[in-house]
């Protein structure tokens, strides 16, 4: 009995040796976690839910340095985590929801905003754990782009702008557990000419939380 008591002994201390001093046993973090950087992982299936974040507004104006278009003070989003691989890595999303409303519109002409629709869901993203943690929002298909379409209400009556991308480009920040776009270009694929002929978004979204966890725990990218 003494001799099998010593191998096992003797195993155990041989593993404590090849472990970092304090990480006996340590969990391995993965591109998302939640709770703290290095927590728990966030597994493949959650969903992934934000708001705009506090006192910002949702953006689609005329131009990059323009202030003329629309604004939406309500903003939200729900992503499906298909992928969360060890760190460093991508993790892979499928953004199956994103809303807006409260909008209105400084245009000239445009009496108010009957609602602002995203369409051709579900798109992809992918949130990486390098330098910036970038993040990127990308068409399924070449028949199906990213997609938003305007009401507006006009002096004359409604007019429909619908626009399109192949893709947007953001960042994460662990600083709020935010996600944000900036000045990120659409083309208007359909609409009369009243409509402004690119339309670019900003948004900032936080704090992103596991809605599948108790608590809804806020995500972090490590």
């Amino acid at each position: 009995m003494r001799k099998y008591l010593y191998f096992a002994g003797a195993a155990a201390a041989a593993l404590l040796i090849v472990l970092p001093a304090g990480t006996a046993w340590a969990r391995t973090a993965h591109v998302l976690t939640t709770g703290k950087v290095g927590g728990t992982n966030v597994a493949v299936g959650n969903i992934l839910k934000a708001s705009l974040a506090s006192g910002t507004t949702s953006n689609f104006f005329e131009s990059t340095t323009s202030t003329t278009g629309v604004k939406c003070s309500k903003s939200s989003f729900s992503a499906k985590v298909t992928a969360n691989p060890v760190k460093p890595g991508t993790a892979k999303e499928s953004l199956t929801s994103q809303t807006f409303s409260s909008c209105t519109s400084n245009v000239s002409g445009v009496t108010g905003v009957q609602s602002v629709k995203v369409g051709n869901l579900p798109y992809n993203a992918t949130i990486s754990d390098a330098s910036g943690d970038p993040v990127k929002v990308s068409e399924t298909s070449s028949t199906k782009p990213l997609k938003t379409t305007l009401v507006l209400n006009t002096v004359v009556g409604s007019i429909t702008c619908v626009y399109t991308a192949k893709s947007v480009s953001g960042a994460a920040s662990n600083t709020g557990n935010t996600v944000s776009f900036t000045n990120q270009k659409f083309t208007k694929s359909s609409g009369p000419s009243s409509c402004f002929s690119s339309g670019f978004f900003t948004a900032k979204y936080g704090p992103v939380t596991d809605s599948s966890m108790t608590g809804s725990p806020k995500v972090f990218v490590n």
